[in-house]
């Protein structure tokens, strides 16, 4: 593992990680129990491929390795170089992703990176040259080649394995076999699209370095990647997170836990992570600056950086945010799945759930009443596969401005598949749930039109440059009711269950039958976090963990908790930007814990406590939880260390306009191919016609959530034509808060 990211503690033990672990504890016999159904679950799913798909896989690697070195030698040839350097000339293939991290499943393709010499070019010699031989091979199929991608890639077939080609070109004559691209040394006079490339490679590695326990991260990584695409919460270019960026909140965990086994990792996963306050960043190492001037992630001095909603910072030079493309309505998401998680995992303690609840598919076409579908269409397949992928990469472009132009006051749930009507050639569709914001005081009659902020999306997703005729793109508002059949499996609509659902659409945990007698003292932790939700009249999820102020009521002196509770070290602690803001922030969080509190006192500290000043040297104690320890002394000290990892610094994010993320050219995606992108304004114009009025005939109704399409007509001002056989459901959404207001109390 080498000495890579280790850090000393004051007794002169290292560790992995920015700070001090949290629990050095073991499993107990009920953890290994656990580990064992867990990695039995994980099989009977199907996670692991066979013996027979692993040697295929590897044999493809060794070919496309074989083909590469014989491509630079006829490149170098056709140079004019002289035989010797030709025979000299060498190219190398890595891998990255989940291949490389072991937690690839069946059928899964294969991220790799030609690294070849300098005089071997990108341009010409890659996706000319390269492309050229592979398509004249037949064991290749499918060859798509997206060079002007942000990170430029081949993507084919070998041989029925699925490979996703980049390619480094460095500044040496020669490659050799043995080289490490781990050296910082290796991205010396590279151009932005090498480092990119070479990034995945570095990432990846540093990844396995940095864990302490190689297998367990791989099992718990394996695991939380299944449920995140069962959660429907997997899906980088939908506002999510993808692979990378699972692997790294995995890694952050095994370093708090280093003797952890899988089971319990995933369970500290979801604790972790329910009361992590977003966007204190997620890092595996220090922040290094480097010697060669690249840059990094650095709210300090990167405007950019600090409107992050969900920073996870790679540990490979250069450092960057790797989830850049998280919105505030996917991380709304995202945590109350984290505290569905963590629900279900304390439930299990008590053996009211198991892992199968864990891993229950999202019901996302029952989780709202309304939603947007936005179907396209093409002419043939190789123009459907292009449209898509590039209507696909701006989506997030709408949830954000729905969101912005409506004030924030209806949210966008996107889901992160397709879906096709196979009885419609050449035809895809994708669907956002629509709601109200949660909490905020109602309005009577409110209603949102967002035809102009269609209208505005559609006119952006019309300039791409490859758009050719029958190029379609609709957007309609529909009903619950109305969702097309062919999104459900078989085309079947399922029947609607008729109690254990919440108003989001999670499954309400129940006492087993056997435990009836105990329902009373054992009340669902989902419906008590619910109740706790509407008692704050904010529906929104507090990151400011309740836990910590009963342990503070239970008898934690001040003198206790500066003991106890010291934050870790700041890596780039000036990163922490004591504003107004930040502390605004902060004052709010901690009053929406303090109106909770059952004695009501208040327990915080000032918000400043909490806020690092640039400069600024924050202590790295953590309380050290050691094997043995009690259990009811260790949970609380856990609870109280993983409160005072985030406390030591808060992220500005409100200083700067939103706009500027809206079109970031970090967001662009492999699919995004359009070779003007970077003459798009980095501001929204304002939208001409967003109106919010009253509607008498909805508050009659007593609706709840009801969002109702009235069949205006709207100009179309973007090229892209609707389709003639299909009636344009005009998305006029209007919106009834009225019994919104009963339900939380509040007065419209």
């Amino acid at each position: 593992m080498g000495s890579a990211g280790l850090n000393n503690r004051s007794n002169g033990q290292q560790y992995l990680g920015v700070t001090e672990p949290i629990s050095l504890g073991g499993p107990s016999e009920f953890d290994v129990v656990k580990t064992q159904e867990l990695e039995k679950f994980l099989a009977d799913v199907g996670l692991y491929e066979s013996q027979e798909e692993a040697v295929s896989r590897e044999e493809v690697l060794g070919r496309l390795d074989q083909i590469v070195k014989t491509w630079v030698k006829k490149v170098s040839r056709a140079k004019g170089f002289n035989e010797q350097l030709v025979q000299e000339a060498n190219a190398k293939i890595f891998t990255f992703g989940s291949y490389r991290l072991g937690v690839h499943g069946p059928g899964a393709d294969i991220d790799t990176l030609c690294v070849g010499p300098r005089h071997a070019s990108r341009e010409e010699d890659f996706f000319m040259e390269l492309h050229n031989m592979l398509e004249e091979m037949p064991e290749v199929a499918e060859l798509h080649p997206v060079p002007d991608a942000h990170v430029p890639v081949m993507k084919f077939k070998f041989s029925g394995v699925s490979i996703d080609l980049l390619y480094a070109k460095l500044s040496l004559w020669v490659i050799p076999e043995d080289l490490d691209i781990s050296q910082d040394s290796i991205l010396q006079n590279a151009d932005e699209q090498t480092v990119r490339s070479l990034n995945g490679c570095r990432v990846t590695d540093q990844i396995l370095r940095l864990v302490p326990n190689i297998q367990n991260f791989r099992t718990t990584l394996r695991c939380m990647r299944f449920w995140a695409k069962r959660r429907g919460v997997y899906s980088n270019v939908s506002g999510f997170l993808g692979g990378i960026n699972w692997a790294l909140l995995v890694a952050r965990i095994c370093q708090l836990y280093p003797n952890a086994l899988p089971s319990m990792l995933v369970a500290r996963f979801f604790r972790v992570y329910t009361q992590w306050r977003w966007p204190n960043p997620v890092m595996l190492c220090a922040i290094e600056e480097g010697s060669l001037g690249l840059p990094i992630w650095d709210p300090r001095r990167n405007p950019r950086d600090r409107l992050h909603q969900m920073p996870i910072i790679t540990p490979a030079y250069p450092c960057m945010n790797s989830s850049y493309n998280v919105l505030s309505s996917t991380l709304r998401v995202m945590t109350e799945e984290f505290q569905r998680g963590n629900e279900i995992c304390e439930a299990m303690k008590v053996n009211k759930a198991d892992w199968s609840t864990l891993f229950e598919p999202y019901p996302f076409f029952e989780a709202y009443k309304n939603y947007l579908e936005i179907d396209i269409t093409a002419e043939n397949e190789d123009d459907l596969r292009k449209w898509k992928g590039w209507v696909e990469s701006r989506l997030r472009q709408l949830t954000l401005k729905i969101e912005r132009h409506t004030f924030g006051m209806l949210q966008c749930h996107p889901h992160p598949g397709d879906f096709s009507d196979k009885s419609r050639p050449f035809h895809c569709c994708f669907f956002m749930g629509l709601q109200r914001k949660q909490g905020k005081p109602a309005n009577e009659g409110e209603q949102f039109d967002i035809r102009a902020t269609v209208e505005e999306f559609k006119h952006s997703v019309g300039m791409y440059t490859l758009w050719k005729p029958g190029m379609e793109i609709q957007v309609s508002h529909i009903r619950r009711r109305n969702i097309p059949l062919f999104v459900f499996p078989g085309g079947v609509r399922p029947s609607r269950p008729a109690k254990g659902w919440g108003f989001d659409g999670r499954s309400v945990l129940k006492p087993k039958a056997s435990d009836s007698g105990q329902a009373d003292k054992n009340v669902g932790v989902a419906d008590e976090t619910r109740k706790r939700k509407l008692a704050e009249g904010n529906g929104e999820s507090s990151f400011t963990n309740i836990k910590r102020f009963k342990a503070m009521d239970s008898g934690c002196s001040g003198t206790e908790e500066s003991e106890i509770c010291k934050s870790h070290t700041s890596v780039i602690g000036s990163c922490s930007l004591d504003s107004d803001a930040a502390r605004q922030r902060q004052h709010v969080e901690d009053n929406n814990v303090k109106h909770n509190s059952t004695d009501g006192k208040c327990h915080t500290a000032s918000a400043s406590e909490g806020v690092a000043g640039e400069g600024s040297e924050i202590g790295s104690s953590l309380p050290i939880i050691a094997p043995g320890a009690a259990t009811s002394t260790s949970r609380e000290a856990e609870e109280l260390a993983i409160e005072k990892i985030m406390s030591a610094q808060t992220i500005n994010h409100t200083g700067f306009p939103e706009e500027l993320d809206e079109l970031e050219e970090y967001g662009m995606t492999d699919h995004e191919v359009m070779n003007g992108r970077a003459n798009e304004s980095l501001t929204t114009k304002p939208v001409q016609g967003l109106s919010v009025g009253s509607r008498a005939s909805c508050l009659q109704a007593g609706c709840l959530e009801e969002l109702e399409p009235p069949e205006l007509p709207a100009p179309c001002h973007t090229r892209v034509p609707a389709s003639s056989s299909n009636t344009q459901r005009k998305p006029l959404i209007r919106l009834s808060l009225s019994s919104m207001a009963k339900t939380t109390g509040t007065s419209s």
